[in-house]
């Protein structure tokens, strides 16, 4: 009989821990206001898992894992067609493409973001379906769940500090107007770079997640670290209904900002540079 129930009566923790003890081998289904997701295990172990109506193909996995640009991936779902996941992972290797490793990097990180992403739902119907295996055509891993269920504890208290320091994403991200003069010593990752790109009162925090392919959690580590950098400010959104792009499209009004954007970008520009 399939085990069915409610987070929040049963967690994500205990869920993961009964698998884990009971070696257990199907499938939990997760529906909620997020989404729905669905995890795959054998023996105990994580093998496979997809999120909803996503395009969980290895391409895009792998396009996710910045091993494949998007030109890349575009090209490769335009040419492969309906080629399995398996058939199109030897080509890759075949290929010198890519290797083998990255390819079982990228798919255990890509799912374990999705279990750590699980961390944070409190609420949500779930069910396990005993023996029940993913499409055969997929690439599986094997990946222990007692890390995953311990680094989920450390997420889940992070996860509730950040959602102190920043309630809600539909809030906009600006520059300060005086960044200070540890500015000299800031240091921003790629990501970081990626969210900066785009911090403009007309978008929403939750815009710019979207926009730089971060999950909640990832994009609230970004924001508060740029707030205790005193870097960006929380602010009400401008009310401006189209998505301020970096890149200035036309289509988009981007003169929102610029000067203060020029005082704290300008500085940090040459700094980055290499990433």
């Amino acid at each position: 009989m399939a085990l069915k129930g409610n987070l929040r009566d049963f967690s994500v923790t205990q869920l993961l821990n009964l698998i884990n003890l009971a070696q257990k081998s199907g499938s939990l289904n997760v529906r909620g206001t997020n989404g729905a997701v669905t995890i795959f295990f054998k023996g105990g172990k994580l093998s496979y898992a997809q999120v909803g109506k996503n395009d969980n193909s290895l391409a895009a996995i792998l396009h996710h894992s910045d091993k494949l640009s998007l030109a890349q991936y575009r090209a490769i779902k335009a040419r492969t067609g309906s080629i399995s996941d398996k058939e199109l992972g030897l080509l890759l290797i075949n290929a010198n493409y890519i290797s083998r490793q990255d390819i079982i990097l990228s798919l255990q990180n890509y799912f374990i973001g999705i279990i750590e992403q699980l961390f944070t739902w409190v609420e949500g119907i779930f069910q396990f379906e005993n023996d029940a295996k993913p499409p055969n055509d997929k690439v599986m891993v094997r990946v222990s769940l007692e890390n995953i269920i311990l680094e989920g504890s450390r997420h889940m208290r992070e996860w509730e500090h950040l959602q102190d320091e920043i309630p809600s994403l539909d809030m906009a991200l600006k520059f300060v107007d005086r960044p200070g003069a540890n500015i000299r010593n800031v240091h921003l990752s790629v990501d970081e770079w990626r969210v900066v790109s785009y911090v403009n009162p007309k978008n929403t925090m939750r815009q710019i997640a979207r926009a730089t392919k971060l999950n909640d959690l990832e994009f609230r580590r970004i924001a508060y670290s740029l707030l205790q950098a005193g870097l960006v400010e929380i602010i009400r959104p401008d009310g401006v209904p189209r998505f301020s792009n970096p890149q200035g499209s036309k289509s988009v009004s981007n003169t929102a900002s610029k000067e203060e954007q020029k005082s704290l970008v300008n500085r940090i520009i040459a700094r980055i540079r290499s990433l």
